[in-house]
């Protein structure tokens, strides 16, 4: 059984996040998706809109992903080798920076394999929240 693994916070969930786990549950039996909670959106200089419970209903109910856990640091190795995931699903925007090339060599070196999908153009969740603080 291949076990997949993608993380995200998932707020304002969008067509961008459904072609992401559409497209990673076509690569794997299994797909585990990391919701990532409040206080690491905080971390990471964000605030979510909707609350973590919230979007981890919403990406729990979505037919494409098996299982949600929350993702409380960045450390996608540890949660990959914890979950015996095979394959880690990212968005291409990482795709040959200097840390994902390291992050290849050690993820590689515990049989995981990074698979970078491409990015719906014209939608994130930072334009929808910028369109809505427009429109006030």
């Amino acid at each position: 059984m291949i076990i997949g693994y993608t993380t995200g916070v998932y707020d304002l969930f969008h067509i961008g996040h459904l072609n992401l786990l559409k497209n990673a549950k076509g690569m794997c039996d299994k797909l585990v998706v990391g919701v990532t909670v409040d206080e690491l959106v905080k971390y990471k200089g964000k605030k979510a809109m909707i609350p973590f419970e919230d979007r981890i209903e919403i990406v729990r109910s979505c037919k494409y992903v098996d299982a949600t856990v929350p993702q409380y640091d960045m450390d996608k190795l540890k949660a990959c080798k914890k979950l015996g995931a095979t394959m880690l699903f990212v968005g291409d925007d990482w795709y040959e920076t200097d840390k994902w090339q390291e992050y290849e060599k050690e993820f590689s070196r515990e049989g995981i394999k990074i698979i970078y999908f491409p990015y719906t153009k014209g939608i994130s969740s930072t334009k929808i929240t910028e369109a809505l603080k427009s429109d006030k």
